[in-house]
């Protein structure tokens, strides 16, 4: 049944807000709020999945903090790295996608892409739901005969629910 739903690969921006304490800034704590409301709606529609770069991610931090964003995405499915990752980053690399600082970035379009998600859910709106590196994505994902999928946030998500 879940093989039938459209595939959102969940970036690890999502369960960081999801679990993330509540913030006193407005902005941040309004997507703590969102997110709770998307992961409330999104697993009947979606078929959720993370990548062994996401586990990482969560893992980093305050230990209670990513012991909490680990149980949030327990039981989802994890997508190992293999050649065709490797071979997307590697062509993300050459096409100088991201800055160097956001080296780990690419794991995430290349996880999304070779896995074939219709649906990439971030709140990093610096480095990957960015409308310039989208347009740069798709088309280096042109060239290579892949298809990009939509990057949105949490909150542009929930509204087409």
């Amino acid at each position: 049944m879940d093989e039938l739903k459209p595939t959102v690969y969940v970036e690890t921006t999502v369960p960081s807000y999801l679990t993330a304490w509540p913030s006193n800034n407005v902005i941040r704590a309004a997507h703590q709020l969102i997110t709770r409301e998307w992961w409330r709606h999104a697993p009947p529609r979606f078929r959720l999945v993370v990548s062994e770069a996401v586990v990482t991610e969560v893992k980093f931090g305050d230990a209670n903090a990513a012991a909490d964003r680990l149980q949030a995405i327990a039981g989802l499915p994890v997508l190992a790295i293999n050649e065709d990752v490797r071979s997307l980053v590697q062509a993300y690399d050459t096409a100088s996608l991201v800055p160097a600082n956001a080296r780990g970035d690419p794991l995430h379009f290349a996880f999304s892409v070779a896995f074939a998600a219709e649906y990439l859910v971030t709140w990093n709106c610096t480095h990957i739901a960015n409308p310039h590196v989208v347009r740069k994505l798709t088309e280096i994902n042109r060239s290579l005969g892949r298809l990009t999928p939509m990057i949105e946030t949490p909150e542009a998500s929930l509204a087409r629910m």
